[in-house]
């Protein structure tokens, strides 16, 4: 059987259409995030749904980004690093929630508490170690890489533009949280979910063939 890349643009294109509709999927009916959630199976379900999510949208953007390197430019490089980046520092903090703080909460309720209070942006009263500053690179990746690969996307004008400019903005308004506390904070991670299944299906539905020896001698190019 012989693998095209177009046939892999497809892939990657479902692959975001599954994790914007995992991100969007968590947050129905979450449950306040705290100790005595932490070790339950739901919580265990959910953090495997977060950790597929996070490695569905890193095979997503990355096929967008080579369906169109050239077009996406400098600025489409830099978006998909950073934002890739965030995506694989969000893998790894859920990863860590997963495997780690079931197992520990009971002997260490104060640590896990302050790791859930950095997880949903409040700040802890003790030492989290480099887990805080791995939390920082997350939300970093997010909101920075969003918007830039957002507006690359849309200024490349290959997949679909509106789903290009609801990721950049989608993925901004996150740092409106802190000043909307009468809003549930879940709201927002719907329009980035949206903003990914729209820009997996267009990737999906393309005609166009990526040739991989363009896509390589245009990353050359990008990083001359």
């Amino acid at each position: 059987m012989s693998i095209s890349p177009t046939a892999l643009a497809r892939v990657a294109g479902l692959g975001a259409v599954a994790a914007g509709a995992l991100f969007i999927a968590v947050q129905i009916n979450h449950p306040p995030l705290d100790v005595a959630f932490v070790g339950t199976t739901e919580f265990a379900i959910r953090q495997s749904m977060k950790i597929a999510m996070a490695v569905f949208a890193l095979v997503g953007i990355t096929g967008m980004y080579l369906s169109q390197v050239r077009k996406a430019g400098v600025l489409g490089l830099v978006g998909y690093l950073v934002f890739g980046a965030g995506y694989l520092a969000m893998f790894s903090v859920e990863v860590i929630g997963l495997v780690v703080l079931p197992a520990i909460a009971s002997t260490s309720p104060g640590y896990v508490s302050d790791i859930v209070a950095v997880a949903t942006g409040g700040s802890a009263t003790g030492s989290i170690g480099l887990l805080g500053s791995l939390n920082l690179v997350a939300g970093f990746g997010y909101l920075l890489g969003g918007l830039v690969f957002g507006i690359a996307l849309a200024r490349a004008h290959v997949l679909a533009r509106w789903a290009s400019i609801l990721l950049a903005v989608a993925t901004t308004i996150t740092m409106a949280i802190p000043l909307l506390p009468w809003i549930n904070q879940r709201l927002f991670a719907i329009p980035t979910g949206v903003a990914l299944i729209g820009l997996g299906y267009s990737l999906w539905r393309q005609r166009t063939p990526v040739e991989v020896g363009t896509t390589i001698d245009a990353l050359a190019t990008a990083v001359r």
